[in-house]
């Protein structure tokens, strides 16, 4: 069993920045791939970014040139930095791994 724990959302201005990360924890040699998802209401919930223990990094278009996703094998936690943030950015981000997913974490992005 694996256990992850976001942390970092809250409230930003259009054009700032946050730094989400999730800890993992558990039965670790089964995570090959760690990944953060969002879901706004509504709507369902979609890939924001993968990456795969060996740093290989997938993103969703949206967010290409603005989020970059990060892992630290060694503290077994995987970063979100998240720059240039927009309205649409907000949502609850969840993190995944090992077909586990976090409690998720608010992103609001507003003025």
């Amino acid at each position: 069993q694996v256990q992850l724990v976001e942390s970092g959302g809250g409230l930003v201005q259009p054009g700032g920045s946050l730094r989400l990360s999730c800890a993992a924890s558990g039965s670790m040699f089964s995570i090959v791939v760690m990944g953060w998802y969002r879901q706004s209401p509504g709507k369902e919930r979609e890939l924001v970014a993968t990456i795969s223990i060996r740093g290989v990094t997938n993103y969703a278009n949206s967010v290409k040139g603005r989020f970059t996703i990060s892992r630290d094998n060694a503290k077994n936690t995987v970063y979100l930095q998240m720059n240039s943030l927009k309205p649409e950015d907000t949502a609850v981000y969840y993190c995944n791994a090992a077909m586990k997913w976090g409690q998720g974490t608010q992103v609001t992005v507003s003025s």
